[in-house]
């Protein structure tokens, strides 16, 4: 099997790569259960690319229930070197609208009831996630966001929640005020860690969908706004991925920025 370079982890809205050629859902076993779905293997533009829905096809499995480790760790047994979490967020900033995009490169995890390290009693190991996002993979997503000419804003903290439930407004104002947070989501914790553990490059991008309820406006949006905000993002994301294999190379170097190691 050729090894697979880059790996796309969809959110909300994102359920395949558009233009992968070769495509066939494979099963990947782990030592930690089943990954949330089949991933889907082919290449575009000449790149061996992945995409895991991180919900599962039908998005069966809740926040709290995606089995991150199995997720990080199928992708690592494929071979991949670069991972890109696409999510849909809340935001916490007047000018991260909805329908702008944030590259994220920091995060404050508030979830309590999932996995978070490959490493236990038996295998204890302690690794340093200062940095938890790659500068370099980052960068492309930025990048690939401005050429389609996509509204994006270069770096934010991402909140990330247990849920299912959305904050209350003193928890919104909390993380906005005090904490000098970004956006939220329910997703990309405990994902980055174990990316950084299993020394894999990581970079999140946070597709805003509204304004979380610290916003005088949060309870006046429609259902059919956040609807359309969602469908409007989940065609961004596809074209900012679509641009990735062409800035990425078929091939990476040593991570100048040691996320692989």
């Amino acid at each position: 099997m050729t090894q697979t370079r880059i790996a796309v982890i969809g959110g909300s809205g994102i359920y395949d790569i558009d233009g992968l050629e070769e495509a066939q859902w494979t099963e990947v076993e782990t030592p930690w259960g089943k990954p949330s779905d089949a991933i889907l293997t082919g290449t575009l533009d000449g790149v061996a690319m992945a995409f895991l829905p991180r919900h599962g096809r039908g998005h069966v499995h809740s926040p709290s229930s995606v089995p991150y480790r199995a997720n990080i760790d199928a992708l690592k047994r494929l071979g991949v070197t670069d991972v890109i979490s696409v999510s849909a967020t809340g935001s916490f900033r007047e000018e991260m609208a909805p329908g702008d995009f944030v590259i994220v490169d920091q995060f404050i995890d508030r979830t309590f009831a999932r996995e978070k390290s490959f490493f236990g009693a038996g295998c204890v190991a302690h690794v340093s996630v200062a940095h938890p996002t790659c500068p370099r993979l980052s960068a492309a997503c930025l990048r690939a966001a401005q050429d389609a000419g996509i509204t994006v804003h270069d770096g934010g903290t991402y909140l990330a929640m247990e849920g299912p439930q959305f904050s209350t407004l003193a928890e919104s104002k909390m993380y906005r005020e005090s904490w000098g947070c970004d956006v939220i989501g329910m997703t990309n914790m405990p994902e980055a860690k174990l990316a950084r553990e299993a020394e894999l490059c990581y970079a999140s991008v946070a597709m805003v969908t509204d304004y979380d309820s610290w916003h005088p406006d949060h309870g006046e949006v429609d259902i059919t706004e956040i609807v359309a905000t969602l469908k409007g993002n989940a065609d961004k994301g596809r074209a900012l991925v679509g641009r990735l294999p062409a800035l990425l190379g078929a091939e990476r170097a040593p991570c100048p920025h040691g996320c692989d190691r």
